[in-house]
């Protein structure tokens, strides 16, 4: 069970463990918003309130000119899971500009790839092929790019379902202090 922790403006942060959203109440440093009453959590000598959503009691400061990391999840989720060369869904990804021919791994030359098109193109580029991109490959940018901790979220927030989406970075370091 996961945790949505609200910054004290009340944006979303981060996603956390149901634990570590315990000891952020246990310390004073969140309050629960909203909690699970289908499913508490029993210690030795006490019965607590699962929560599912905490708000910081102190604003926590959140730089957004940290760049998001290249991983392959995240490459996979900007594409949409469809190949940038057929439209059909892909599960792996390819270097637009081989890595052998000093290619990088970057979210500009990363793209979504269905295994067909990623074995036929090989160490080729795409120009070699005369293929073209369905797509410029940029890096992500927006707010669902900036909530931490989301890529194991469950879909049921209810109301805070706008909230529970994919992300690229645990969530700790942020709610750490």
């Amino acid at each position: 069970m996961r945790t949505l922790v609200l910054n004290a403006g009340f944006e979303p942060l981060a996603i956390v463990s149901y634990k570590r959203a315990i000891v952020l109440v246990m310390n004073d440093k969140a309050n629960i918003l909203e909690c699970d009453e289908n499913a508490p959590v029993w210690s030795a000598s006490d019965v607590f309130d699962r929560p599912a959503v905490i708000v910081l009691t102190r604003y926590v400061r959140v730089s957004m000119s940290r760049e998001v990391p290249v991983t392959r999840r995240g490459v996979l989720r900007r594409d949409a899971h469809r190949c940038a060369y057929c439209g059909h869904p892909a599960n792996t990804i390819d270097h637009v500009h081989p890595r052998s021919r000093g290619g990088a791994q970057s979210w500009e030359n990363l793209v979504a790839a269905c295994m067909k098109c990623n074995n036929v193109k090989s160490d080729r580029t795409p120009q070699e092929m005369g293929w073209r991109l369905r797509f410029r490959p940029s890096t992500p940018r927006g707010t669902a790019w900036t909530v931490r901790g989301t890529e194991r979220a469950e879909p049921a927030w209810g109301p805070y379902r706008l909230f529970a989406v994919e992300g690229v970075v645990e969530g700790r370091r942020l709610v750490r202090g």
